[in-house]
């Protein structure tokens, strides 16, 4: 299976503290992967790392075999990696269709767009039922949907989930885990999942990277790292 995405031996220093150390991470095409860990653990500062946010001291990150690690965001964005950041960072005042037309601002295909937009209307049929409404004023599971959706536009082959899960009651993670497997399942889309709730994680993905401290402490298939020590130790060392 050829893998899409390579995170080799990745080191990030913010000053002269290491956020995290040989980070190594595969995600094959197609496949939902997952990085799972504690707070504080580095896994925002990896995927920050991936889309370019923040530099690497060492190693080097390849896309489909290209060397991405180094270029700006945008381009990286334009090669298809896409992330959902963490907390959102939708635009509030503006309505959910405009956030989604935001979503698809570097593209050019008006008929793609279209279908796109059905499609997450579709995956996400409380959007399509809110779509003149202000994205601010939505509950917290709709602007995960919408966060979701806006990344959905930006039509990535590798779509970047940072702790999705944040902040939301059980039953709408419940119902983002399913969005989210659809996604993978149904357009064969790659996903890397950062989570700290390993329900979501283990219920979405099909491989598993465990992390602790800034290292990769584990790592293997959903169902050999659930039944291992791995998750204790990723979370309490």
């Amino acid at each position: 299976m050829i893998d899409i995405l390579h995170v080799e031996s990745v080191m990030v220093k913010y000053g002269k503290s290491v956020a995290i150390r040989n980070v190594n991470i595969k995600v094959p095409e197609g496949q939902a992967v997952t990085l799972i860990g504690a707070n504080g653990a580095g896994k925002s500062t990896t995927l920050n790392s991936i889309v370019g946010v923040v530099p690497l001291a060492e190693g080097e990150i390849k896309f489909r075999g290209e060397t991405i690690s180094g270029l700006p965001t945008q381009t990286i964005v334009q090669k298809g990696v896409v992330l959902v950041p963490e907390g959102r960072r939708l635009f509030p005042y503006l309505s959910v269709y405009k956030n989604l037309l935001l979503g698809a601002s570097q593209r050019k295909d008006k008929e793609g767009i279209l279908s796109d937009l059905s499609y997450v209307y579709t995956l996400f049929p409380k959007l399509k039922d809110r779509t003149k409404q202000k994205a601010g004023t939505l509950s917290g599971g709709e602007q995960q949907m919408l966060a979701i959706a806006r990344g959905l536009m930006a039509k990535p082959k590798l779509l970047c989930l940072d702790e999705p899960s944040l902040g939301l009651a059980p039953v709408v993670i419940e119902q983002l885990g399913e969005s989210i497997k659809e996604i993978n399942k149904e357009r064969g889309m790659s996903i890397l999942l950062v989570e700290q709730n390993v329900h979501l994680a283990f219920g979405v993905a099909d491989y598993c990277y465990a992390m602790s401290v800034g290292k990769i402490v584990a790592e293997g298939p959903v169902d050999e790292i659930k039944n291992s020590g791995a998750v204790r130790k990723a979370y309490f060392g």
